[in-house]
């Protein structure tokens, strides 16, 4: 039951993380131009890693996180909306766990992958 829940929840971040990245962030590049848009995404991914990693290491708790990056860009002198801010955090997010999901699964094919070849080469013996 809980698989069926995580692999729900998988699915609806991923549509989430799709819809936001597909539509909110070329309608937000449109809105304030492409040059500070580029600034301000590269900001955005900076401090959601930055808080991510604060979090890791029990700087932060789960629910500072965000303010810590609403803190950060506002820092900045960054001016953008509430809105347009929120969603690019939102993606920012979303590509920081798809990332580490691709890594997770890279990793665990490449050792089971190994763990085969292991197999392998003790029955040829």
């Amino acid at each position: 039951m809980n698989n069926l829940m995580y692999q729900i929840a998988t699915l609806v971040i991923s549509i989430l993380g799709l819809v936001l990245t597909g539509f909110v962030v070329p309608w937000v590049k449109a809105k304030i131009g492409t040059e500070k848009m580029g600034i301000v995404q590269m900001w955005v991914k900076v401090a959601v890693a930055a808080a991510e990693q604060l979090k890791k290491s029990d700087v932060l708790n789960k629910d500072d996180r965000k303010q810590y990056v609403l803190a950060f860009i506002k820092d900045k002198g960054i001016t953008i909306t509430d809105n347009e801010l929120d969603a690019l955090i939102e993606a920012a997010v979303y590509e920081l766990n798809k990332a580490q999901n691709l890594l997770f699964t890279d990793l665990a094919l490449q050792e089971g992958v190994a763990l085969l070849g292991e197999t392998s080469e003790t029955e040829n013996q």
